[in-house]
């Protein structure tokens, strides 16, 4: 369901017009999925977001990262990819996500992002950018909900885990909000 239609029609028996109809199927379902999320509590329904988010990034063979943005109510802003990277990384800048939630009028975000290889273990990365964006983020009064890792061996919850928690106390406890 990645595959481009050059990449489709290389397999014997798909040619042009199936490879068109693949990659209808793969857009309507993923229209269909984000509809779903956006029409619902997000918070409320873990399960949809999580499907959402298999569909839509989950086999990607390219980290991706996304910001689900958040009302007051915790329904769905927008969704949207905010920067893509390679086989193991992708470079998320703060400043940046801060831009796009504020142009959102959030006030609160989900955070996700695909491990190509499957494994759903954060890296040490991963748990300093969801520290900082929670930090830069909650400077501006936006809450970070989630941070969630999708991969083939499942996904994986920084809140279940309760490293947000831990992040939001440590962001409590420094003088001026992390800024002197």
């Amino acid at each position: 369901l990645e595959a481009d239609v050059e990449d489709l029609c290389r397999v014997p028996g798909v040619g042009p017009v199936n490879s068109l109809g693949i990659c209808l199927i793969k857009a309507v379902a993923d229209r269909y999925l984000k509809t779903k999320v956006i029409e619902r509590d997000v918070v409320n329904n873990p399960d949809d977001l999580v499907d959402y988010l298999n569909h839509s990034i989950g086999f990607k063979g390219r980290e991706h990262f996304v910001g689900i943005f958040l009302d007051a109510k915790n329904r769905v802003l927008a969704s949207e990819i905010l920067f893509s990277g390679s086989l193991s990384a992708s470079a998320v800048y703060p400043r940046e996500v801060v831009i796009k939630a504020l142009q959102h009028q959030a006030a609160a975000v989900i955070f996700a992002h695909n491990h190509p290889s499957g494994d759903v273990t954060p890296s040490a990365s991963d748990k300093d950018i969801t520290r900082k964006l929670l930090f830069a983020l909650g400077v501006v009064g936006i809450t970070v909900h989630e941070h969630l890792i999708v991969g083939s061996q499942g996904i994986y919850s920084f809140a279940a885990q309760g490293l947000m928690a831990r992040f939001q106390k440590e962001f409590n406890e420094t003088d001026d909000h992390g800024r002197g």
